[in-house]
């Protein structure tokens, strides 16, 4: 299988290798034909148009050339043209391009070449470059009909081509500032294309990856001056990332140099939305042809539909099949993740664990619809099969010695329709089938990298019943009539610094045709420490936490009968018969076992009225001294007893 950092080094350099094109794109043909201020077109000749030949143009590590470029309807004489053309011009870019004008720039063949990091180089070369109406430093339309890329040199070597590619409201005099013009990174925001629209981008490396763009469309594409401008940010961060795909460690300079691009980056981009239509990757991987495709990417800064969606995705390799209808994420920030990467570009800070936790962005809130999984054959969980009464490889006495299910005590429900055994586990040669209705997920603030509160919620959970083979409990449920599992999931807590406390304020687990286990409390002496992740402050947890309340509901919809009727037949018995003995254990022995207190036998009392009749039990505990239980309060207790003379209990079944 292809080695993860290989295959994200490839993604990576057809994404930049796009990015960068476009900016070269436009820095040429703007380059070709800035306007005039007015007073000046007056006093100059007559509108004309003036061909230009064998141009060369440095631009930090890039170089431009076009063999020949034409400038129609412009004021300005073929000298004044090549002056602001001069490489050595001490007058800054942004200067030059405000002065020129055109009503069309068209440049048959254009070629842009980066050279590094290292070895590499990259050379794109578009066809039938028009630029249409420039006027004081602004394109309002930018097209080309396509370009090839290849990449030669150091570890990304490939090549590629796009379809048409078209830029509207172009500021050439912003894109100059921001491309080679240092800043502070703290100045307004300027905006470089009101549209950008890149058509069919193929893109393929030297082991066979290819990546595939149906179409990319941003809007609002700018961003503020950083330090090196963009184009050092860009070579600092594509250098540092090859030092980090290498095998060797990187220096402490290669690291600063990294968080540092990545900051500056980070926080000079701005996009005001982007989206993404037919992505695909397909890699020759050693374990199969591995194929990744993503109907549609989009992101939006602001306005009802803000945050990032992804549809339509598909994972495919060999028997494995994995799909996606939809994921949305809402609320995204980088603000934690830059002042981390602000920390670490400093040589001599020293990188804690804790760092790359902190490295994590800040989510509001992400869902999840329509999840599907397949998983080949020789992927399926290992385990005993189906179990009876928990002995390992001990299924259910269920059937006569003609091999035949026994009528006795059987419980139709759940029963296949095709008269299947729900008792046998899945065809060896079956794949393995999940899937997920909805899922959603939010997040409170962070800190340290972690979230003081969260909320998981998980819809439509369904998964082969054999899967649970080898876990307790849940590896009986085969053996009560569960072919599939259709399970509901919720965990709902939060931190509050002030009372020291983490609220569980929902923790359940329900399934159809089961039931539903609900816990809620809450849990004192858990202060800043807990969020350091240092060994020493887990371990003083442990001395530390106590347990305050808890809040316990057990609600059947058909569990427990399944199982009092597997129970049942195990034990040769009838099941009225079962239910009997575990009332009298219920309301006889449980008491005693918990020190025969009226906190006791009112637990007892309640589970017996729950198995009589079936339906909702509730048991709710409360530490009498307000402060809750510790670590010593259940280690020093001898018995059950002493435990629960410190709580007020109270238990009920419906």
């Amino acid at each position: 299988m292809t080695h993860p950092k290989g295959r994200a080094r490839r993604v990576r350099a057809a994404f930049a290798s796009v990015c960068a094109s476009v900016c070269a794109l436009a820095l040429l043909a703007g380059a070709g034909g800035p306007p005039t201020p007015a007073a000046a077109q007056e006093a100059a000749s007559a509108v004309q148009d003036v061909t230009l030949v064998d141009i060369a143009l440095p631009l930090g590590t890039t170089l431009l050339k076009a063999p020949r470029a034409t400038v129609s309807g412009t004021r300005l004489s073929k000298d004044e043209l090549m002056a602001i053309l001069r490489p050595d011009s001490p007058e800054p870019w942004a200067a030059r391009l405000t002065r020129l004008e055109a009503a069309s720039i068209t440049i048959p063949v254009l070629v842009s070449e980066h050279a590094g990091p290292g070895e590499a180089r990259q050379t794109v070369t578009y066809r039938e470059v028009t630029a249409r109406d420039v006027r004081a430093g602004r394109i309002a339309e930018l097209t080309s009909a396509g370009a090839a890329i290849s990449i030669t040199g150091g570890p990304s070597k490939g090549s590629g081509t796009y379809g048409r590619i078209q830029a509207t409201d172009l500021d050439l005099a912003a894109l100059t500032r921001l491309y080679g013009t240092p800043g502070d990174g703290k100045g307004a925001v300027q905006r470089v294309y009101a549209t950008i629209k890149v058509a069919d981008v193929i893109y393929t490396d030297e082991s066979g990856t290819t990546v595939k763009l149906a179409a990319l469309d941003g809007r609002d594409l700018g961003g503020r001056p950083i330090p090196g401008g963009w184009s050092g940010a860009f070579d600092a961060l594509t250098a540092n990332l090859a030092a980090l795909d290498g095998d060797a460690d990187m220096s402490p300079a290669e690291r600063a140099g990294l968080a540092g691009a990545a900051a500056d980056l980070a926080e000079g981009v701005s996009v005001g939305g982007l989206e993404a239509r037919g992505l695909s990757l397909s890699d020759a991987d050693s374990d199969g042809p591995l194929l990744i495709e993503v109907g549609r990417i989009a992101y939006s800064a602001s306005g009802a539909d803000a945050g990032t969606t992804l549809e339509a995705v598909a994972v495919s390799q060999g028997a494995l099949r994995a799909r996606l209808g939809r994921l949305s994420l809402a609320g995204f920030s980088l603000a934690p993740t830059i002042a981390t990467l602000r920390r670490l570009a400093k040589p001599e800070t020293e990188v804690q664990e804790e760092d790359l936790r902190r490295l994590a962005p800040a989510i509001g809130a992400l869902s999840v619809q329509d999840l599907s999984l397949d998983l080949p054959p020789g992927d399926r969980p290992k385990g005993d099969g189906p179990k009876g009464d928990g002995t390992k490889g001990d299924a259910p006495k269920a059937r006569n010695a003609g091999g035949k299910r026994e009528a006795k005590g059987a419980d139709p429900k759940g029963a296949d329709p095709k008269g299947a055994d729900p008792l046998a586990p899945p065809s060896p040669a079956a794949p393995l089938h999940l899937t997920l209705r909805d899922a959603a997920i939010s997040f409170g603030p962070p800190r340290d990298g972690v979230p003081t509160a969260g909320r998981i919620s998980l819809s439509g959970l369904t998964l082969p019943a054999s899967l649970a083979a080898g876990t307790p409990v849940l590896d009986a449920l085969p053996a009560y009539g569960y072919r599939d599992l259709d399970l509901n999931f919720v965990a709902d807590a939060a931190w509050d610094e002030a009372k020291r406390e983490i609220s569980l304020r929902e923790v359940s687990v329900s399934g159809r045709d089961m039931g539903t286990l609900r816990l809620a409390g809450t849990l004192g002496g858990f202060g800043p420490e807990v969020f350091s992740g240092s060994l020493p402050d887990a371990s003083l947890l442990m001395f530390t936490a106590t347990a305050k309340t808890l809040d316990l509901t057990i609600e059947n919809t058909g569990l427990f009968e399944r199982f009092l009727s597997a129970q049942a037949k195990t034990l040769s018995l009838k099941p009225d018969e079962l239910r009997q003995e575990y009332v009298t254990a219920s309301q006889l022995g449980v008491p005693v076992i918990l020190g025969n207190s009226p906190a006791a036998r009112a637990i007892g009392a309640a589970m017996g009225q729950f198995v009589v009749k079936p339906g909702r039990l509730a048991l709710s505990a409360r530490a009498r001294n307000g402060t809750g239980l510790g670590f010593a309060d259940f280690s020093a207790a001898r018995s059950p007893a002493a435990v629960l003379d410190k709580l007020d209990v109270d238990a009920k079944a419906d």
